[in-house]
């Protein structure tokens, strides 16, 4: 029989919880608020069998008491810190909850709520975390804070060089190498730390995560406009005893970002996870994020920043999408420039950190800067992109040009258009896409740090082998290089076979161009070739593998291309260095579906 106990806990919205001894009528619903607090029924269950498992619901299974796994919801690093509250009451379970474990979190959901909780986006997550712990070191180490990270053993960044010059070596004897005096470990409050907002918190999974496995951190804003969710996210913070560290917040989160546009009240790390675009959240966004703040943002308006409704992209990010083989690195540069522009009306600007095109999403890591004379290079750093709707070339074309003189940088008009009213190549029109980000959309020094962090540390995240994967393939990228090409693309315009993907990299490499893999798409290159080079390219390749061209028209592309002799001699022997380092390893650049319906999930009803 089950023995129910019920006890009242008053959630104070946007400021740490505090424990009360009010009762309130069982017959109450605990999710009922009001304006600035929330009324909550904790419950325990106990059972004669009880049963151990990862996800338990109280419809099918008995629960545990609190009591009865403290022990596992708690972090080693987190036993020991000295401000964790050890004795705080006991959260139970609902009826119909389940409890879902990620990385160091254990979640409670209602009702096996789908939406709430999408196991693809683990990814994301532990991407994430990845990332603010690199971003974390690098800041707090100016404050003499070292960072303690659960599993590594030894320092992560280590010099590129095996030999210290003289220089170098003197410096340190100057300065003193002795190791930061001050450290921070997960689950312990840092008072010089990083101040966290989660916009969009929904369950505060996220959040929680950050609080049990980034170390450094001084507080965590958990925020959702739902005063069910908010009061969620309040229950899992006791639930995981990080209620020091995180506190829910039930605001409009363009409002609370508005709110904390002061350099004093501003955040150092916001992070911005929305169902569908962010556009709106942009401008509050980049106003509230600390000088060289982080700020993490997710788009899954994938069709619109792909190039099937190029207007609703004009309207939300101020630039028109195109239909294209590079959509996907398109929508990052996209991303890019609505951030850059909404950051320079603010006199600040944007260094990109990482960005990843990953399953049905696109996520950017970004820091944002002030600086008068920084922000007028922004318009030479974006471009309109000219694509043939033929044969799939493109040519950028800048909007601002500047010269650096030395002594200052001047600035000027750009000169254009890079193309003619027809495609040289296929006779086909163009169309015209952005503006967008042109500059690089990566900061690969950094990169390489969460990329070695996470190889040094693989038991930290359930998804270190397809981050290790996905990294690798952006530290192989070139920087310099925007979109590409895919070789089945190239092959469908001329109708002939598509070449060995080893094969066409080592033709471009022995016409001395470089050439790169991409993240963004499994059978694509980047390269610094020109069409014309590419197409020559594929002209010796049909030479091997002859096409009909008796059934091709004399209109299509693919006559036009074949009609054209090569001025380029290809050669196809494969070189050693055309295949990547990321290839010849087997590493898990593009996995397969996880499961069955694994895309995005419906947007939330009831919340």
């Amino acid at each position: 029989m089950l023995l129910w106990s019920s006890r009242l806990f008053s959630l104070i919205i946007h400021y740490p919880l505090r424990h009360t001894c009010t009762f309130a009528s069982a017959k109450k619903p605990w999710w009922n608020l009001g304006s600035s607090a929330a009324t909550v029924f904790s419950r325990t269950l106990t059972s004669m069998e009880p049963k151990d498992t990862e996800v338990t619901n109280t419809t099918s299974s008995p629960l545990p008491t609190f009591t009865e796994v403290s022990a596992d919801l708690q972090s080693p690093a987190a036993a020991q810190a000295p401000n964790v509250n050890t004795e705080m009451p006991a959260v139970g379970l609902l009826p119909g909850e389940t409890v879902v474990k990620e990385g160091r979190a254990n979640i409670l959901y209602p009702n096996a709520n789908e939406v709430f909780y999408n196991p693809v986006q683990e990814f994301n997550r532990d991407l994430t975390c990845a990332v603010i712990t690199e971003f974390a070191r690098d800041v707090l180490a100016q404050r003499g804070v070292k960072l303690v990270v659960p599993g590594e053993k030894e320092k992560v960044v280590v010099s590129l060089s095996e030999e210290k010059n003289e220089a170098d070596s003197q410096m340190e004897e100057e300065n003193g190498a002795e190791e930061p005096a001050v450290t921070a470990t997960v689950g312990e409050k840092c008072d010089t730390g990083l101040r966290v907002l989660e916009g969009l918190a929904a369950s505060g999974l996220r959040s929680v995560r950050f609080a049990l496995e980034v170390p450094g951190l001084k507080s965590i804003t958990a925020n959702d406009f739902s005063h069910k969710a908010a009061a969620l996210i309040a229950r899992n913070a006791q639930y995981n005893r990080v209620s020091h560290l995180l506190e829910a917040s039930c605001k409009d989160a363009s409002l609370l970002m508005y709110e904390m546009r002061g350099k004093k009240d501003r955040y150092d790390v916001i992070d911005l996870d929305p169902y569908g675009s962010p556009s709106c959240f942009l401008d509050a966004a980049v106003q509230a994020v600390s000088e060289g703040g982080l700020l993490c943002i997710t788009c899954t308006d994938m069709a619109v920043m792909a190039g099937k409704r190029g207007e609703t992209c004009y309207s939300k990010y101020g630039s028109v999408s195109i239909k294209s083989k590079y959509c996907h690195e398109m929508a990052l540069r996209i991303i890019l420039h609505s951030l850059d522009q909404r950051a320079a009306v603010y006199q600040r600007y944007i260094q990109p950190l990482l960005s990843v095109s990953v399953d049905f999403y696109i996520r950017v890591f970004v820091r944002v800067f002030t600086g008068q004379a920084k922000v007028k290079n922004s318009a030479s750093k974006q471009a309109l992109v000219y694509n043939c709707v033929g044969c799939g070339s493109f040519h950028l074309q800048s909007m601002g040009k500047r010269i650096d003189n030395g002594k200052n940088m001047k600035y000027s008009a750009a000169t254009g258009p890079p193309v003619g009213r027809e495609c040289e190549h296929c006779g086909q029109r163009h169309q015209l896409g952005g503006p967008l980000w042109a500059e690089p959309i990566h900061d690969s020094s950094f990169v390489h740090k969460v990329l070695s962090a996470v190889s040094g540390n693989p038991s930290r995240f359930g998804t270190t082998k397809r981050i290790e994967g996905m990294l690798s393939m952006v530290t192989e990228e070139l920087e310099d290089v925007p979109f590409y090409y895919t070789v089945d693309g190239l092959s469908s315009t001329i109708h002939c076979n598509t070449p060995p993907l080893l094969q066409f990299r080592s033709a471009l490499l022995h016409a001395g161009y470089r050439v790169s893999l991409t993240h963004a798409c499994k059978n694509a290159i980047k390269t610094d070739a020109p069409p014309s080079v590419i197409w020559d390219i594929m002209r010796c390749w049909e030479k091997v593998n002859p096409v009909r061209r008796e059934k091709l028209s004399e209109t299509s592309p693919a006559f036009r291309i074949l009609s054209t002799e090569a001025k380029l001699e290809a050669c196809f022997t494969v070189r050693n260095d055309a295949n990547p380092q990321s290839r010849k390893r087997h590493l898990t650049r593009f996995q397969e579906n996880p499961q069955a319906y694994w895309g995005p999930k419906a947007r939330a009803k009831a919340w």
